[in-house]
């Protein structure tokens, strides 16, 4: 299936690249507005138990003012009950309306003093200290994935990513949308709300310190000018790119793209190797996905292998490519009978979890 951004994203984007972006945060439990309304109906369910109680038990107060208890004066007492104010007007004077007040009134109204007491270490001293905590890890992100782009594709790699092992606080996700951006935050991810054609934007995530660069903007025009902006602000980090068009791959690469991905030409090996065989295609799809028994990985030479046969890799794996000076060489080739220094080799493994290295702050 094709992103195809609809007029009203495109003039949403448009609208983006004029505003600050938001920085990097991470993903909450609990959406700040429904935190402040959970403690404050919570706060004011309390005080209604309070004027009920208190209304209830009227005959055991006391206005020293005009000696009736009204409505607005039980509300009154309550509220200033409550918050511990107590200018002594109006008092218990039963030993019943004592004993409530000793008994049910004073737990509730430490109850609510520690609701907004929490409230404001939540909203202030927390929140700014997660604030201060965010700006340190984008500080010092290293060694993190950058993804541009939060559509189907970018959507997918994430999820792959994740389930291979991926932890999901190495993952920085970069996108106009703050629909998509939520749904990256529910996984775990660094989001940033920003414009990725920008250079303060992918400055800004450490782009140059990332392990890798994954771009699937939706438009190929879009993704190839993210390619040739994260190129220029990250020379040696791989950057893989979706590209849709046959015609723009090679524009894609001249832009610095390590990898292009044209989904449709995948569907299409798919397809074709199924009318060579009904196992064909299902083996194609064992390799890319992590639900798969084996996959693809790519590395480089160990120091014990150097010397030895394609064949003979110290992971047990089974060899398939090695590149030497960017150019490739089958395991049958005589390349491949002696691996060097600086190869990388290309191998069918077992599938297993990757690790990721982040900073501790």
């Amino acid at each position: 299936m094709i992103e195809r951004p609809n007029p009203t994203e495109q003039k949403h984007t448009q609208s983006v690249r004029a505003r600050k972006f938001t920085p990097l945060r991470r993903a909450v439990k609990v959406p700040v507005w429904a935190d402040a309304g959970l403690r404050l109906g919570a706060a004011l369910a309390l005080v209604f138990i309070v004027v009920l109680i208190h209304w209830i038990g009227r005959d055991g107060l006391k206005d020293s003012h005009d000696g009736q208890v009204s409505f607005l004066d039980v509300f009154y007492f309550t509220m200033i009950s409550i918050t511990t104010t107590g200018f002594g007007d109006i008092a218990p004077v039963s030993n019943s309306a004592r004993l409530v007040e000793a008994v049910i009134v004073t737990p509730i109204r430490v109850a609510v003093l520690f609701i907004f007491v929490g409230a404001a270490y939540n909203f202030v001293i927390k929140h700014g200290w997660e604030k201060w905590r965010m700006a340190r890890i984008q500080e010092q992100l290293s060694d993190h994935i950058v993804v541009l782009g939060y559509g189907i594709s970018g959507a997918e790699a994430v999820a792959e990513l994740i389930a291979r092992g991926t932890e999901a606080n190495c993952i920085v996700v970069m996108d106009t949308d703050p629909e998509r951006l939520e749904a990256a935050e529910e996984l775990g991810c660094n989001v940033i709300e920003a414009d990725a054609t920008r250079d303060e934007h992918l400055i800004a995530v450490q782009i140059a310190k990332a392990r890798s660069v994954l771009v699937s903007a939706g438009r190929d025009d879009a993704s190839i000018l993210i390619v040739l902006t994260a190129r220029h602000l990250a020379p040696g980090v791989p950057i893989s790119v979706v590209i849709r068009a046959t015609d723009n791959e090679v524009l894609a690469i001249q832009a610095g793209a390590d990898n292009v991905i044209n989904p449709v030409r995948f569907t299409g090996l798919l397809l074709a190797g199924s009318s060579q065989g009904a196992h064909v295609a299902e083996y194609l799809a064992d390799l890319a996905s992590v639900s798969g028994k084996v996959q693809l990985v790519e590395r480089p030479v160990q120091p014990e292998e150097i010397g030895k046969s394609l064949h003979d890799l110290a992971t047990g794996g089974q060899g398939l490519r090695l590149y030497r000076d960017g150019k490739p060489y089958g395991f049958w080739e005589a390349e491949a009978r002696s691996l060097q220094a600086g190869d990388l080799v290309v191998e069918i493994k077992p599938t297993e979890a990757t690790e990721c290295e982040t900073d501790p702050v």
